[in-house]
């Protein structure tokens, strides 16, 4: 079933997504599904090929750590302004 969605964007962003569309033969509505469709293929495959080398090898490193925010922090802390516990010599 289709639904109407109305989009609130920039007029440069619509002009260049008309002329887009015109290129591709399709209008901006069916580029808009055709991304959404994408996304939504994506999500659902857990495909991470459109991301980069970088970002895609870092996928799922963090699967069952128990590390928070709080640790984070504290990590952060100790590499920029040195260790919070001192030293015995």
């Amino acid at each position: 079933m289709n639904a109407k969605l109305t989009l609130r964007l920039d007029e440069h962003l619509i002009a260049r997504a008309k002329a887009i569309g015109k290129a591709q033969g399709k209008s901006v509505s069916q580029l808009v599904a055709d991304y959404f469709a994408a996304l939504d293929a994506q999500v659902t495959s857990g495909d991470t090929a459109e991301l980069p080398p970088g970002v895609r090898s870092l996928v799922g490193v963090l699967r069952g750590s128990q590390g928070g925010v709080d640790d984070y922090r504290e990590h952060l802390a100790d590499k920029y302004l040195g260790s919070k516990k001192t030293s015995s010599l």
